[in-house]
């Protein structure tokens, strides 16, 4: 396979179509620009050369927007000879090392990659083979059904890696799993819920959900039944920092003994605050 590394005109690069990858301005962003300002390209761009003359990037597009957004109109590049089933298979592979990939990225990366390999007679998992993926065989095709969702669910999924989970309403991978195998109507009548609850299915649920809506017996009163379940992973806890507690504890205290210490020191000092405001004595005025 014959390549070389030549700096490029950016006018010259074509982005790669529909690529699956996002351009977030995000923190690896900002610190992937202050490098590029200070020392310049340290890593080429891979592009493959087209026959009308022009070049397609295939790893390198955050690189080159943000030589676009400062001026920079060349940037080194390893220019390689591929058909267009190895340039999706490379630029599959090339952007999946990222540091943070959205759920939504693997899911449109690995099916590009599953249908190429398809069309070859090859799977993504040849057995008596180590897999070049970083998932395993069924993390890989749980993100290749979230195609299959509608963008307001599948935006959900991409908010346990966008947002704190614990501010921000999200859906886990296996719930939405679930929901892909609902028609259309069917899960923008359970994003309605979702939205109107401001709540999200657990994995269970989510079964509940799928099992009724392959029977055709999904509708909003049963989504009210599901979704006001309590569950455990949305009951609110409180959560304290370990070290600022124990500077606070006997220094003998047993781990077991903490909560009861603990609830105890709350429930004295409750009762003075009650003597102090009086709560205790009734008032005639």
């Amino acid at each position: 396979m014959k390549e070389e590394i030549i700096e490029l005109n950016i006018k010259d690069i074509i982005d790669f179509p529909n690529h699956p990858f996002k351009i977030i301005d995000d923190s690896n962003y900002e610190e992937l620009r202050n490098s590029i300002i200070e020392s310049g390209i340290l890593v080429p761009a891979i592009v493959r050369r087209l026959d009308n003359g022009k070049f397609e990037m295939l790893s390198g597009h955050r690189r080159k927007k943000i030589c676009e957004e400062q001026g920079i109109k060349r940037i080194p590049c390893i220019v390689k000879s591929l058909s267009n089933q190895e340039a999706i298979i490379l630029m599959v592979d090339s952007n999946l090392q990222r540091d943070k990939i959205l759920p939504s990225e693997k899911a449109m990366a690995y099916k590009m990659k599953y249908d190429v390999l398809k069309e070859q007679g090859k799977t993504l998992f040849p057995s008596g083979t180590s897999s070049e993926l970083n998932d395993t065989k069924t993390q890989v095709y749980r993100y290749i059904r979230l195609n299959n969702l509608i963008p307001e669910l599948l935006q959900l999924v991409d908010d346990t890696v966008l947002k704190d989970k614990r501010s921000a309403l999200t859906m886990g991978l296996r719930p939405a799993v679930e929901l892909s195998y609902l028609d259309k109507e069917d899960q923008e009548l359970v994003y309605d819920e979702i939205s109107y609850e401001d709540l999200t299915p657990s994995h269970v649920q989510a079964k509940r959900i799928r099992e009724l809506g392959e029977k055709g017996k999904l509708n909003i009163e049963a989504l009210e039944e599901i979704f006001l379940e309590p569950k455990p992973n949305q009951i609110k806890r409180i959560s304290f920092n370990e070290e600022k507690l124990r500077r606070v504890l006997p220094k003998d205290i047993k781990d077991y003994k903490i909560e009861a210490y603990v609830l105890n020191a709350v429930e004295n000092y409750s009762k003075m605050l009650a003597i102090e405001r009086g709560d205790d004595y009734d008032l005639e005025i």
